[in-house]
């Protein structure tokens, strides 16, 4: 679809979602200026590529849309439209390579984001692509312009007309970055319907002792499993690595299970886990080789001898079992099986990875404009869906992307 050159679109957000949609517009034929609040774009983007850039997964569309729970219904067509084949094809045509790793996530050949940035900046540029750094948005004043604010001393206010707007405003976590969710009053005093921000993909407080807290924060446990019952009664059970933190817990294996942590919490005021501490052994196995003779060995050192534990998950044995516990080889046994652990609240949404919450689905159309405000689209993390970490957070976010600047394409021909 080519439209008229006179059009103009203003696409206010600097991440995956935002610059996505610019790239669709520009495909389209139309003037894009895009407005970020920060020096330069991609700043959260870069961040989450430190460690790695996880940019999708390799696993069958059916399972990867399933990652989205209750939102399944809503991110399902814009992954049809954008699978994560379809993905990694148009990272190719930015000169990136990808691969498949052994879990099945799917990364940049070399495992960062700066020069898949670089690329697709430049070729942003390229199609004529406008970008306005340090402009944070204020909304529109009463002829409906867009007013930023500036750092421009003789004009610290600009409005800016344009035929359409994307908004790509990120969630709430790690602000400094960019997602601060200042934009929610603004859309609120619309009239658009906004679900509460709230931490996903992130760590939790227990009530650890200071002596625990003080000797084995940072340390992670490596293979271990992690049961519980949620709201609805059923149980869960997921194996993988925790981090045990000043103030609690966070790592992968909770990360996958946030937000049903996190909403159990919300309804009951805590929640109740249990790790097993040796996933691979048998809880008969683990009670016979602790009743073996230990002389005049003491416990920790017949369990390290026996059963390998040692370390942190020895401290963590230490702290969740009590002294009579200790005293009773089946009992021992049954909690490094099934080891109690009450976790008291999320961390605060700022260190989340991303966030649940945001612009309500109902509250747009099927292309993602916003019903009551003809002409603004939306995308990315500040729409009301979440996902675990494993590429479906960046995912769902070049997928909407694309589909917010579809739909702007869309309501554009047809003015």
């Amino acid at each position: 679809m080519s439209l008229n050159k006179h059009f103009s679109v203003a696409v206010i957000g600097g991440g995956p979602a935002g610059l996505m949609a610019a790239e669709e517009l520009c495909q389209g034929g139309i003037k894009v200026d895009l407005f970020d609040a920060m020096p330069s774009v991609g700043r959260k983007f870069l961040m989450a590529g430190k460690g790695g850039m996880n940019i999708t997964h390799s696993e069958p569309l059916p399972a990867f849309a399933g990652r989205y729970g209750n939102r399944e219904r809503n991110i399902a067509p814009l992954l049809e439209s954008f699978n994560p084949e379809a993905l990694r094809e148009w990272i190719h045509t930015l000169g990136i390579d990808t691969f498949v790793g052994s879990s099945g996530r799917v990364f940049p050949r070399e495992m960062k984001a700066a020069p898949l940035l670089r690329a697709w900046l430049h070729r942003l540029r390229e199609a004529g692509v406008s970008f306005h750094m340090r402009h944070r948005w204020l909304g529109w004043d009463e002829h409906n312009a867009l007013r930023f604010a500036t750092h421009d001393e003789e004009n610290a206010e600009k409005l800016v007309q344009a035929d359409a707007v994307i908004l790509a405003l990120g969630g709430g976590s790690w602000a400094h970055l960019g997602s601060d969710g200042l934009w929610i009053p603004l859309l609120e005093q619309r009239g658009v319907s906004v679900a509460p921000l709230k931490p996903a993909n992130c760590g939790f407080n227990t009530n650890w002792s200071e002596h625990f807290s003080t000797r084995f924060a940072g340390e992670p446990i490596k293979t271990v499993a992690l049961s519980y019952t949620d709201i609805a009664g059923i149980e869960h059970r997921k194996q993988g690595e925790i981090m045990i933190t000043a103030s609690g817990i966070e790592g992968g294996l909770i990360y996958a299970l946030s937000a049903v942590l996190r909403d159990t919490i919300a309804k009951n005021g805590n929640v109740q886990i249990y790790l097993d501490l040796l996933p691979d052994k048998e809880e008969q196995k683990i009670v016979n080789e602790i009743s073996q003779p230990r002389g005049s060995r003491s416990m920790s050192s017949h369990l390290q001898s026996r059963l390998g534990i040692k370390g942190v998950k020895a401290g963590l044995l230490r702290e969740l079992a009590g002294a009579e516990v200790y005293a009773d080889p089946k009992r021992l046994g049954a909690a490094v099986k099934r080891l109690p652990l009450t976790l008291v609240a999320p961390r605060p949404l700022n260190e989340a990875i991303s966030s649940a919450g945001g612009i309500t689905f109902e509250a747009l159309d099927e292309q993602l404009m916003i019903r009551n405000l003809p002409g603004v689209f939306c995308a990315g993390e500040m729409l009301d869906w979440e996902a675990p970490t494993g590429g479906y957070l960046l995912t769902a976010c070049f997928a909407s992307g694309k589909a917010a600047g579809h739909g702007a394409l869309n309501w554009l021909k047809y003015r």
